[in-house]
């Protein structure tokens, strides 16, 4: 008779994520052949909204919908206790994706690495924004990265990536969401090859390096001294959080999309305007046609129907 070959081989892995880019993966993981999930690790639930109910991310949401423990939620990874709490689970692999945290050595150390899936085509775009630069920079194209961490900021050599053509009008929202896909798709095939050394990790370009910061409320002011087109980009960009907004004269109106059209004579940058039947922010170069608006203490409503109240008011 025949010997039946060995099983498969499954390597004790920790997914370590926080935001919605990490679902799909998170999916994957659970499915994967080779993969035994032995913990997730997120950042801890936190008050949200005007009730400040306590919400957890929605990568522990996930976790507890599918079952998997543990779920840890150390509120500093780099804490002795959470490194120990992780590592006595004895992971081979870890694998990230919007996790958030700094992942300190001893996790980076581990005999398959740490991989992390990057929403950009390293080495551009480095940090906790990739998108919405990606967005703002009028990218015609972009990427997801898989990348073996090491000590420093998205810096880590290259297992696999996958090019992703741009349109020029995707809003950060659905571009997250097909970015997340990809993502899943691409740790989905290399995993295996990864496992078993058939997978090299290269490094990264020392040119077209770029960096990205975290996004602040402050940012999501729309400034009429730069030209329409960038501010429709951001627009796109800053969606939903921390949005886009003008303070007018009752409070502070948030834009949810644009468009644009050509400067008039005469036009001040600075100013709210008519632009045939819509309101527009008059810039350097170009109006910014305000299409869908959200007035103080009022809900989304087209532009048109938010003129409509106030035209007497406007230039």
């Amino acid at each position: 008779m025949t010997a039946r070959p060995d099983a498969v081989t499954r390597v004790r892995t920790v997914f370590l994520g926080s935001g919605a880019f990490g679902l799909p993966a998170l999916r994957r993981l659970v499915l994967h052949p080779r993969i035994e999930l032995v913990a997730v690790v997120t950042a801890p639930a936190r008050p949200v909204g005007r009730r400040q109910v306590l919400t957890a991310t929605p990568v522990g949401s996930l976790a507890t919908e599918l079952g998997i423990e543990p779920l840890l939620t150390p509120a500093r990874l780099r804490a002795p206790e959470a490194i120990n709490a992780v590592l006595a689970l004895e992971p081979v692999l870890a694998v990230l994706a919007d996790y958030g945290q700094i992942v300190p050595g001893r996790l980076l150390d581990l005999p398959h690495g740490a991989l992390n899936l990057h929403p950009s085509a390293l080495p551009r775009w480095r940090g906790a924004s990739p998108i919405p630069a990606t967005i703002l920079a009028g990218d015609r194209e972009t990427a997801v990265t898989l990348m073996r961490m090491d000590a420093g900021l998205d810096t880590g050599p290259i297992v696999a990536h996958t090019r992703v053509p741009l349109h020029g009008d995707e809003a950060r929202p659905e571009l997250e969401a097909r970015l997340a896909g990809l993502a899943a798709d691409l740790l989905d095939r290399s995993l295996s090859p990864w496992i078993d050394g058939e997978l090299e990790a290269l490094p990264q370009a020392t040119e077209g390096v770029s960096m990205t910061r975290p996004l602040q409320r402050a940012d999501g002011r729309l400034d009429p001294d730069r030209p329409a087109a960038e501010l429709e980009r951001q627009i796109r960009a800053y969606l939903p959080w921390p949005g886009s907004f003008l303070e007018v004269d009752d409070g502070r109106l948030v834009v949810g999309s644009a468009s644009m059209a050509p400067t008039h004579p005469g036009d001040v940058p600075g100013r709210l305007v008519a632009e045939g039947p819509m309101p527009a922010l008059t810039t350097v170069d170009g109006r910014l046609v305000l299409d869908v608006v959200t007035p103080p203490g009022r809900r989304s409503m087209p532009g048109a129907d938010y003129l409509r109240g106030r035209r007497a008011a406007l230039a």
